[in-house]
């Protein structure tokens, strides 16, 4: 009960510290004088208790933290009293005196492994080993003390370095394996330097410390000296990225090979796994000094992943396997039958933990990705299918934890497939509930319908075309501008890969994007997109572009003259604020389309036109050496052969299907000035020359002279 009380009032101060820290100053004295009486005293040592000793550490650590009690770096500066009192209290009690004192006794005393810690290592290595992040400190004795470690050191690293760097030399030498205490002590001094890393940068030389000391160490044997192995490992990890030569990576490759193998102890391979990832993850990471150390560093993890118990084990090996095959890519192949085949076992056995599943579907993606394929086993492929359908059915209570990594499978498994199969097809039954429910996953959603789009546009537009269009319908009642932007760039994908299908699928949505057009408020890039679509529409079929017009006209109760008049004025008005070249060109393209039409109506816009379009001419037309116009954005005979000749340098299917599309885009396949100038002497020939005449002095001379440039008149 009296344990209970103290518990209760210690919670008092530090819900005091972190809701009123003005109103704890005059109690900082106090508090640091208490916590550090029962702490790190002898007096008070006999008093302690497990729970009572979280709360000091967490209460000297808020205290040392309180960004209340932070003055300004110029001291004067500090507008708030208090913050300057509380300041000059905690520099007046933590003396290097005081300091040498808590710090000595957090790594020489409480650091130390005790009979518990290491009876637990004995008895399940696999939870010993489980790894302590988060807020683990708040609650749990040896985060707590290594949190508060860390933050004392990196408070009052000038004055705790040397102490720090004088246990380092006092433990500098070998240690034999049957002393147990030299061996505790090594392990608490050495845990000490990884944790403070960052603030020993100019204090400790790792790589000589490296190459002379902690090498060898990794080498001895014994069961007692288990407790370093594992910690120079740990150690080199956490001094990884720090300051660790990345010539040294090799050597440590090899050092972890003999740490991973199965007659090693538990505890040690796990740690051993850990750094292996840490060091691949580096940003100096060289895939060629790696692959000679990757088949026995890949076997031995792969075993390591088979003989794990605990769920929490398997997903970080699992995971440290994932990382590698990220970082190595196709330099996997050779071992990927064998792992492949195991993960269906896995999957299997996971069936109650949804993390371990998530970090299965992660693999598969890393592994598609690292190959460009899915398999050549028609059992792992349907494995891999059934995991999709599993992980993104909104039905199944699972897909809450593996949505996200089964979308992302799901993306990357059609990105890599060559040619669409039924049951591929199949999966995308899960998609249009997706899209019903809520927008946190539409981007990866949209980019996986854009895969499918290009893999197989007649299936999908045929099968799932009006559903689609019906979602999207619903969807843009209630999007932010963001999501509006995916939405119409998928639906001019549409466009691209099957003109007329899609034209006529999109007769719902048409008059809504014209008549967004037609209202003129949108900002530059989704006005840009817009405009896109309706200039696709209009090169599509004129038929369906006057139908949507008509439709639009009803709506705004406008004849359909007066609605496409409004319309082309904000075309014209809009254009210089479109960015890209492409579209650019795209818009040109319909507009000089619009030439042969209605003559009543192109003579009242002519001259906005041909400014439009030579604006678009003068952007995308290139001189080259003989003075001849070349449209920067047309494929040459050459650049087609090249580009439709798959000679296996593009990253994924998906992306040589991208550029198939090009093939076959108007902006890619027409010459905008050749286009140009027939529409305007079809316009010449079908209105006679003496109305030619009268709507060429509808036009300013500045835009005669750059028509001029392009076409003759």
């Amino acid at each position: 009960l009296a344990k209970k009380f103290i518990i209760r009032l210690t919670n008092v101060l530090l819900s005091l510290l972190e809701f009123h820290p003005f109103s704890f100053v005059e109690y900082i004295s106090f508090a640091l004088e208490f916590t550090v009486y029962y702490a790190f005293t002898p007096q008070g040592e006999p008093y302690l208790f497990e729970r009572f000793l979280i709360q000091c550490f967490n209460l000297i650590k808020a205290l040392i933290l309180c960004p209340e009690y932070r003055p300004a770096k110029v001291i004067e500066d500090t507008k708030e009293p208090l913050s300057l009192k509380a300041h000059q209290i905690k520099q007046l009690f933590f003396d290097t005196t005081t300091l040498t004192e808590i710090c000595r006794k957090l790594i020489t005393h409480y650091f130390i492994l005790t009979p518990q810690d290491l009876a637990l290592w004995d008895s399940d290595p696999e939870v010993f080993a489980m790894d302590e992040s988060g807020e683990t400190w708040k609650y749990s004795l040896r985060p707590c003390i290594e949190s508060l470690f860390a933050t004392i050191f990196h408070e009052y690293r000038s004055s705790l370095a040397p102490l720090v760097v004088e246990l380092v030399r006092e433990n500098h030498t070998l240690v034999s394996p049957d002393d147990i205490p030299a061996i505790l002590n090594k392990d608490a001094v050495y845990n000490a330097v990884g944790i403070a890393a960052f603030d020993l940068y100019d204090e400790v030389n790792f790589d000589e410390w490296f190459t002379s000391t902690l090498h060898t160490e990794l080498g001895i044997q014994g069961s007692n000296y288990r407790i370093i192995r594992r910690r120079v490992a740990w150690l080199i990890g956490s001094w990884t990225g720090v300051k660790l030569s990345s010539d040294l990576h090799p050597m440590i490759y090899e050092a972890m090979i003999p740490l991973l193998k199965s007659d090693e102890d538990m505890v040690v391979r796990l740690t051993a796994a850990n750094t292996i990832r840490i060091v691949v993850d580096v940003f100096e990471f060289n895939i060629e000094s790696f692959l000679k150390y990757l088949e026995p560093t890949f076997t031995l993890l792969f075993d390591l992943l088979k003989e794990a118990q605990e769920c929490d084990t398997k997903m970080r090996v699992l995971s440290v396997l994932s990382f590698i095959i990220e970082r190595i890519g196709v330099a996997i192949e050779p071992y990927y039958n064998s792992f492949i085949q195991y993960l269906p076992l896995l999957w299997h056995e996971s069936e109650p933990h949804n993390m371990l599943r998530c970090a299965v579907v992660a693999t598969l993606v890393h592994l598609v990705k690292a190959l460009g394929k899915i398999n050549d086993s028609e059992d792992v492929t349907n494995f891999i299918l059934s995991v999709i359908s599993l992980s993104t059915d909104v039905r199944q209570n699972c897909h809450v934890y593996l949505l996200e990594d089964g979308l992302e499978l799901w993306q990357v498994v059609v990105e890599n497939t060559a040619v669409i199969t039924p049951a591929i097809m199949q999966l995308f039954s899960n998609m249009p509930p997706l899209l019903e429910g809520n927008s946190e996953h539409l981007k990866c959603c949209l980019s996986i319908i854009s895969a499918y789009a290009l893999l197989a546009p007649n299936e999908l537009l045929q099968l799932y075309g009006e559903s689609l269009v019906h979602c999207c319908e619903d969807m843009l009642t209630d999007m932010q501008s963001e999501g509006v932007l995916m939405v119409m760039r998928l639906l001019e994908l549409f466009i691209k890969v099957n003109p007329i299908t899609s034209a006529n699928l999109l007769k719902p949505l048409l008059p809504k994007i014209f008549e967004i057009i037609y209202r003129g408020e949108e900002f530059p890039m989704l006005m840009s997109l817009y405009l896109s679509i309706l200039s696709r529409v209009l090169l599509v079929s004129k038929e369906i572009f006057i139908e949507v017009i008509n439709k639009v006209s009803v709506n705004v109760n406008q004849s359909p003259d007066l609605v496409l008049n409004k319309i082309i004025d904000v075309w014209l008005d809009k254009m210089p604020l479109v960015s890209q070249l492409e579209k650019k060109k795209l818009l040109g393209l319909a507009l000089s389309s619009l030439l042969t039409a209605n003559s009543s109506f192109v003579y009242n816009k002519f001259c906005g036109i041909l400014l439009a379009v030579s604006e678009v001419l003068n952007d995308i037309t290139r001189t080259n050496e003989n003075g001849v116009h070349i449209d920067a954005l047309y494929y040459s005979e050459n650049e087609y052969c090249s580009l439709s000749d798959d000679n296996g340098s593009f990253e994924t299917e998906h992306d040589y299907r991208k550029k198939q599309l090009a093939l076959k885009d108007p902006v890619h396949v027409i010459v905008l000035e050749e286009y140009f100038k027939s529409q305007m002497q079809e316009l010449q020939r079908s209105i006679g020359q003496n109305q030619f005449d009268q709507f060429l002095q509808t036009v300013d001379v500045e835009t005669l002279a750059q028509v001029r440039e392009y076409v003759p008149l």
